[in-house]
C-alpha cells in the first residue's frame, strides 16, 4: 500500500496511516472487531465482503499488527483475528469518523449513534491529554517533529507559513544557528 502514498508525504503520519487504514473494507472490518467478531465468517456474513478481498485486508492487518491471528481448531484448521493492542488504540478515531459522519445527518436519520452505559447518547470529542483542551481549534497546528528530515522541514515550512514552532523545536534550531 506504501506505493499509493506521494513520495513527499511518506514522513506524514496522518499519509502513513490512511496508507494502512484508509480502505473502506479495512476500517468496516476494524469496526467489526471493536463489535467482537473474530472469525473470517462472521467478517464475511456481516460485511457481505468476497473471500479474496478479505482474505488480503485480514493478512494486510495481522502483518501490521492491528490483528493477531490464532488459531482456535486443529482439524480442520481454523483461525480467528483478534484486535492487538495497537489495533485497539485505532477505536477512538474510528469513533470520531463514525460521529462526525452522524454530524452531517438530522437525529432522524442516524442509523448507529454513540451511547454511554446508560443509553445516552454521546458526541465524541478529542482532547489534549495533559490540558484537557480541545484539539480541533485554532490554537492547536501540526508542525515538523524531531524525525523530519530538511526537505519534509522546508516543504512543510513553505506550505503553512503561519505554523507556530513548538518551544522545542525554537530552541533546537537557536541553537543551530
Amino acid at each position: 500500500m506504501a506505493k499509493k502514498i506521494r513520495l513527499e508525504d511518506r514522513e506524514c503520519p496522518l499519509s502513513a496511516t490512511l496508507g494502512l487504514v484508509g480502505e473502506w473494507w479495512t476500517l468496516l472490518i476494524l469496526h467489526d472487531a471493536f463489535d467482537g467478531y473474530t472469525r473470517f465468517d462472521q467478517f464475511q456474513a456481516n460485511l457481505g465482503i468476497s473471500s479474496s478481498l478479505l482474505t488480503s485486508r485480514l493478512r494486510r492487518l495481522v502483518a501490521n499488527g492491528l490483528l493477531e491471528r490464532r488459531q482456535y481448531q486443529t482439524n480442520p484448521p481454523r483461525h480467528e483475528y483478534v484486535l492487538t493492542d495497537l489495533g485497539r488504540s485505532l477505536r477512538p478515531v474510528i469513533v470520531v469518523l463514525a460521529a462526525w459522519g452522524n454530524g452531517r445527518l438530522a437525529a432522524d436519520e442516524r442509523s448507529m449513534v454513540l451511547v454511554d452505559a446508560n443509553g445516552d447518547e454521546v458526541e465524541p470529542v478529542v482532547v489534549d491529554r495533559a490540558t484537557g483542551r480541545r484539539v480541533d481549534g485554532p490554537d492547536f497546528v501540526f508542525t515538523a517533529g524531531p524525525a523530519a528530515s530538511q526537505p519534509f522541514r522546508d516543504r512543510y515550512a513553505a506550505a503553512a507559513p503561519h505554523r507556530r514552532r513548538s518551544p522545542k523545536s525554537a530552541v533546537r534550531q537557536k541553537v543551530t544557528h
